[in-house]
Order: structure tokens, then C-alpha cells, then sequence
């Protein structure tokens, strides 16, 4: 074992301070990373403020973080794939069961012996797992992923969560040239989608409460934008989406926008809302369309995806800060006062 330094909250109402934490020394088939970026996911904030206390208690201390960036530093004997000096990535998993169907077959999230990068039990430690808000982490081979060299290491953090949570279920519902893609919501989420939308040719939409984000989305890739609150620019488009994401987690009228699909359209949430959406089932039964959710991709998914966002210069509009003002950037956050992630420059910590 070894000491890291770390920013950790102590309980639901105490603020970020600095802290040591104890890593395990690689093993066999371990590679020990030095975090240049950790970027800020808003799961961050409820689970270091205990908000999901129901079904996924935080124990404290909590070391937050699932969108990492580093430098590999030291790699167990038995790590191929690796070496010191490579450029190296961690997301939302660290471990899984690895024998389980969907571990066979490359769909790790889905696996039901997985292990969450932080504030999960650490088989290791016998405590829990501590995550990116620290210098160092230490990670079994296959849950690291490389990173093109090409793209900036700040806006590719928030790539390991936001970025793999709306490539996936486009992969998946088969977004290509020619398809027209809804995005509901340009917040963290919304504006990697309309990014990836963009990129896969397909014609992009972005749904939006605020007039004001209008040429924020276009920027981003958007081919046009619709008022959600205005019903004749809702009407115009019924029936002619073959996917729509959904990245919105307050409640909204998620009928209104089943009704923009096509025959056998689909629309994926990523947006998580606190109550449950009610659905019209006869929206869905008229026009044999799906309504359906998802998580974050699988390791071969989101290495894809990191190839394919060196190959178009793919990154996240992030805020680039100190740890230091960690504190700070989760009550913007509650305030959704960032375009569109916050990055934590790992540097400030020494």
C-alpha cells in the first residue's frame, strides 16, 4: 500500500478538504496511473451529498470521480497493453466478474458482480473504492483504456462517463448518415450527444426550454432547434424522428416527444428524473415505437468511442479548475452555471 493525496468529503454536509488515502501497490496485472484531469459528473454531487441514500448509501470519507485522465507510471508484469509514459483513461467501472454473460461479451456495465470506480466495496481494501479526486489510482489492465494523443486531456475526461452514456445507445438504435436524431436538453449530457449525432451523419435536432441556447447548439452541431414550450415547433416535427436521446433529469412530458418518432423510432433516456415518467402506452402501440433506457457502454464500447473522438476531434466544452475550487464548482453545478463540464486540472493537488 502506499499514500495518495486525495479531496474527500468526511459527511453529506461537510465541504471537499484535502486528505491521504491509501492505494494498493500494483499487482500482476495492475497499472498505476498519475490523474493529469478528472472531470466533474453531476452523480458526483449526489452521491458526496448522500442523495442516493436509498439505493446506493455513500460511506464516508468519499473520494469522488469516474471521468480520469493520466500517465501511466508503473504497470504489473503480466500488463501488456500498457507502459510507463502512455496516456491512459478510467471510467465508471474498475473491476468486474469477468465469467458472466455479459462480461463474455464485452458489456461489463451490465455485469451483476461489477465494481464502481468509487464508494463501492473494494475487494483489495476490504473499505470502499476511492475515485479520481486524488493523484493516483491504481486499476486492473483491462478497465484502462488508451487515449489518442491528438485530443486536449481536459475536454477528454468528462468523455469516460458523459461521453460513452450518449455514444452507446446511438451505436446501439443504429444513428447513421441519413437518420434524423433528437437531443432533449444541452446541459453536460445533451451537448456530447448533439456532438456525436453530428459526427455520425446523421440530421441533428436539439430540443430546448431556453431561446437563448439557440447558437450554443448550432455551434455544437445542431442543424436546427426546436422550442420545446412552443407547440405549433413541436407539431412540425411529428412522426419523423428515428432516435431521440433524452438527457433531461428534471420531470418533463416525455410523451410529447414520443410522439416526434416515426414508425419503430426510438427514444433513450440518459436523463435520470428523480419520479417516474408517466407514458400513454397507445403512443407507443400506434406507431410500434420503443421507449427505453441506458447506462454507460461496455470496455470494447468505449474504447471504440475514444477512437472515434480522436478520429473527429471529439472532446467536452469544459471549465477547466483547481481542486481547490471543487466547493464551489458543485454549487454552480446545482445552478447548472457551466458550459458544459468542469475539469479538474490534478496539478493543483501538489
Amino acid at each position: 500500500m502506499y499514500k495518495a493525496k486525495a479531496y474527500s468529503v468526511a459527511s453529506a454536509k461537510s465541504p471537499f478538504a484535502s486528505t491521504t488515502i491509501a492505494r494498493r501497490d500494483p499487482a500482476a496485472h495492475d497499472v498505476q496511473i498519475e490523474i493529469l484531469f478528472c472531470g466533474i459528473c453531476h452523480s458526483d454531487l449526489h452521491q458526496a451529498r448522500n442523495e442516493w441514500s436509498d439505493v446506493m448509501p455513500t460511506v464516508y470519507p468519499c473520494v469522488p470521480g469516474h471521468e480520469i485522465v493520466g500517465r501511466v507510471i508503473k504497470v504489473g508484469p503480466a500488463v501488456t497493453r500498457f507502459k510507463p509514459g502512455d496516456l491512459a483513461a478510467v471510467g465508471c467501472l474498475v473491476d468486474s466478474d469477468g465469467t458472466c454473460p455479459e462480461c463474455k461479451a464485452g458489456l461489463e456495465q451490465f455485469c451483476p458482480n461489477f465494481t464502481l470506480t468509487y464508494n463501492f466495496p473494494d475487494k483489495h481494501s476490504g473499505g470502499v473504492t476511492y475515485g479520481g479526486y486524488s493523484d493516483s489510482i491504481v486499476v486492473k489492465d483491462h478497465f484502462v483504456l488508451k487515449v489518442p494523443s491528438n485530443l486536449d486531456l481536459a475536454g477528454t475526461a468528462p468523455l469516460l462517463c458523459a461521453g460513452i452514456t450518449t455514444y452507446s445507445p446511438m451505436r446501439h438504435w443504429g444513428v447513421t448518415k441519413g437518420k434524423k436524431v433528437g437531443v432533449v436538453g444541452l446541459g453536460g449530457l445533451g451537448h456530447m450527444g448533439v456532438k456525436f449525432a453530428h459526427a455520425f451523419g446523421a440530421h441533428t435536432v436539439v430540443f430546448t426550454t431556453s431561446a437563448g441556447k439557440k447558437d450554443d447548439a448550432l455551434r455544437l452541431g445542431a442543424d436546427e432547434v426546436v422550442l420545446s414550450r412552443d407547440a405549433n415547433e413541436m407539431a412540425k416535427h411529428a412522426g419523423s424522428f428515428d432516435f431521440i436521446l433524452d438527457a433531461v433529469a428534471a420531470d418533463h412530458d416525455i410523451n410529447a416527444y414520443i410522439n416526434l418518432l416515426r414508425r419503430d423510432g426510438n427514444l433513450t433516456m440518459v436523463g435520470a428524473p428523480e419520479k417516474p415518467l408517466p407514458v400513454a402506452v397507445f403512443g407507443l402501440i400506434f406507431k410500434r415505437r420503443s421507449f427505453s433506457g441506458s447506462p454507460i457502454g461496455g470496455l470494447p464500447e468505449t474504447q471504440e468511442m475514444l477512437g472515434f473522438c480522436g478520429k473527429h476531434n471529439i472532446t467536452a466544452d469544459v471549465e477547466v479548475i483547481p481542486i481547490q475550487k471543487v466547493n464551489e464548482a458543485y454549487e454552480r453545478l446545482l445552478k447548472s452555471d457551466v458550459k458544459y463540464r468542469f475539469s479538474i486540472d490534478m496539478a493543483s493537488l501538489k
